[in-house]
C-alpha cells in the first residue's frame, strides 16, 4: 500500500517515488505513464525520477475530472462503498479500512469494466461448489463466491 500524509510536499512526494521504484515489486515496471494533478510537489524532481523509470509525467487541466475519470470513480467508490461509513480516530484505524478495502477491491469486488469479473480469478469449477460469502470490516464489505470442488 502507498503511504499518506496530510501535507504532501515536494520532499515527501520525491522521496515516495524514489522508495518505490526500488522496491522488489517496482510499482512503476511495465507503466509508461503517471497521470497526477497540478499540485506544487509535482516540479522538476518528482518528474526527473519518472523519466529515469521511463515514465512520463502527464498533469491533468485544472478543474478538469474527466481526464483522469478512472481515478476520479475510484475515489467516488472508496468514499461511498467505505470511508463515508466510518469515523476514524487516528491514523492507525484509517490505515486498516484502507487496507481492508484494497484487498476487497482488488481481489474480491467484481469489476464492470472486466465483464463483472474479479480482477483475480476466482479458483472453481462451473456453478456447482458451495456459495461462500465473504466479509471483511465487520461485513460491510462483502462478495460471494464459489467453493473450489
Amino acid at each position: 500500500m502507498l503511504n499518506m500524509t496530510e501535507h504532501p510536499t515536494q520532499e515527501w512526494t520525491v522521496q515516495q517515488i524514489r522508495n518505490h521504484s526500488m522496491e522488489e515489486n517496482n510499482l512503476f515496471e511495465g507503466k509508461k505513464y503517471l497521470i497526477h494533478d497540478n499540485g506544487p510537489q509535482f516540479k522538476k524532481e518528482y518528474r526527473k525520477i519518472l523519466r529515469s523509470e521511463g515514465i512520463m509525467s502527464k498533469a491533468i487541466a485544472p478543474r478538469a475530472p474527466n481526464m483522469n475519470a478512472y481515478a476520479e470513480r475510484f475515489v467516488r467508490t472508496i468514499r461511498e462503498e467505505c470511508l463515508n461509513k466510518f469515523i476514524f480516530c487516528n491514523e492507525a484505524q484509517l490505515r486498516q479500512v484502507l487496507a481492508q478495502f484494497e484487498k476487497h477491491y482488488n481481489t474480491e469486488r467484481p469489476h464492470q469494466g472486466i465483464g463483472n469479473e474479479t480482477i483475480t480469478p476466482w479458483e472453481h469449477t462451473g456453478n456447482t461448489g458451495k456459495i461462500i460469502c465473504d466479509e471483511r470490516l465487520g461485513g460491510l464489505l462483502k462478495s460471494f463466491r464459489r467453493e473450489a470442488a
